[in-house]
């Protein structure tokens, strides 16, 4: 539209001219600079930009297997509680988004799946469904959403917080009930006796890093314990009414003596998503 804007201008002024050729030449001159002013244009430029239009060679097309590697399903995700045994998430599942916690693992014994077993045929006879934890564990946060890109910063600064961190040992003997803040399940653990003082300093290098993130930091006033086994909605009442002193003789009366977990804590973890940190302490 430029060129031929620019051409037809040319042409009237040409006729104008040859119409008046007592014109004199300066006028006609200036308006061929005020258009050449308002509209500056650059006939070869264009040319050029044409030809190189016109051999531009096309795009190779993306092979599928890196096509796939960016993919993302329109689908909207549903929680399916049938697969999970009926527990539903404590928030929404969003992509990019990464479920996470810190924790020290627990190896179960012989003895201690024994003791487990016995107390789920109790907890059977009256019409408490508890199912084993599928692993067993001391959490040290709750459960928090990072975002994929926040992840290795995150792990840097516990990192960072448990340079001179001394392990230790740690004990649980009492039975406790306890339930998620949603009141969409209940767990029976077994609460830590002997190495408190130890986690409290944990949970402040753990819960620093938390506020650096905007993430919610632990309880005021926790209660540390490994859970052993959960069943879907609030059975609180019900366990500690029912069968909580018989569970606990059960403990109490083991055959090798009172029963109690022996946690060596010498490598913190943190779970984010399907990856696993470890955090070995001095």
């Amino acid at each position: 539209m430029i060129v031929s804007y620019s051409s037809s201008s040319s042409e009237d002024e040409t006729e104008n001219s040859s119409k008046n050729d007592s014109s004199p030449p300066r006028k006609r001159g200036k308006l061929e600079n005020e258009s050449s002013t308002s509209e500056p244009l650059d006939h070869g430029s264009v040319k050029s930009k044409a030809s190189k239009s016109a051999h531009l060679t096309p795009r190779l097309p993306l092979p599928e297997s890196v096509k796939e590697m960016f993919s993302e399903s329109e689908e909207q995700w549903a929680d399916k509680r049938d697969v999970h045994g009926g527990r539903l998430r404590s928030f929404q599942h969003e992509r990019g988004n990464w479920a996470t916690y810190v924790f020290f693992p627990y190896d179960p014994e012989e003895a201690f799946l024994e003791v487990l077993n016995e107390m789920m045929v109790v907890a059977a006879t009256f019409d408490i469904p508890l199912t084993l934890s599928e692993e067993f564990h001391l959490s040290l946060s709750k459960t928090v959403v990072l975002r994929h890109h926040w992840i290795q910063p995150f792990i840097q600064s516990i990192r960072t917080g448990l340079t001179h961190f001394q392990k230790f040992l740690c004990l649980a003997d009492k039975l406790m009930v306890y339930s998620n803040a949603e009141k969409t399940r209940t767990f029976l653990g077994l609460e830590i006796s002997s190495g408190k003082t130890q986690l409290l300093e944990l949970i402040k290098i753990v819960d620093q890093t938390m506020k650096e993130f905007n993430l919610s930091t632990f309880y005021k006033e926790p209660s540390f314990h490994i859970s052993l086994a959960w069943c879907v909605g609030d059975h609180t009442e019900s366990l500690k009414k029912a069968c909580l002193s018989e569970l606990q003789s059960l403990i109490d009366a083991h055959e090798d003596g009172a029963f109690h977990i022996r946690l060596n804590c010498t490598e913190l973890r943190c779970k984010t998503g399907n990856k696993v940190f470890h955090f070995a302490l001095q």
